[in-house]
């Protein structure tokens, strides 16, 4: 079982845009009850099928698994909630951290929102210049209740 360690934070100005290489990712979520998620997941040209369980202090356990991008597709199509999640994720790596900036598309177009992966919950960071506020214990930023809240309706 991985354990994910993930601080959220809002993104401000342009600063990051030189700093990383973009890929499309679509996604889309099957179940979502008591803050458990099924979510699969099209990252450029790969599918993948995810289940998070409920974060507890910015840690939860996660299992994720590759699958063919032809299921991955017919998921999304027929099995997954609307709205999708469409959006671009850029990696900018700075020292031992990658930053992962998500500038989203669709119902959630305006939304930038930077995540960072630890390996400790109690792991000292330093945030760049481009980093705004930390929104890692506001639920509406998870992907999975921007699916069914959308940024756009906010």
């Amino acid at each position: 079982m991985a354990k994910e360690i993930e601080r959220k934070f809002l993104v401000k100005g342009d600063a990051w845009r030189n700093l990383g290489v973009g890929g499309v990712y679509r996604q889309g979520y099957i179940a979502t009850q008591k803050a458990v998620t099924v979510r699969v997941r099209i990252a450029n040209d790969r599918g993948y099928l995810t289940i998070k369980s409920p974060s507890v202090n910015c840690s939860r356990s996660e299992f994720e698994y590759e699958i063919p991008l032809a299921d991955a597709q017919e998921m999304l199509d027929t099995l997954c909630d609307r709205p999708l999640i469409e959006k671009v994720r850029y990696k900018v790596k700075l020292g031992d951290l990658t930053w992962e900036i998500d500038e989203f598309d669709g119902d959630n177009k305006g939304l930038i929102v930077a995540e960072v992966e630890l390996s400790d919950v109690n792991q000292q960071i330093e945030l760049p210049e481009w980093i705004g506020e930390e929104v890692s214990h506001e639920s509406r930023y998870f992907n999975s209740n921007l699916a069914r809240f959308p940024f756009s309706k906010w």
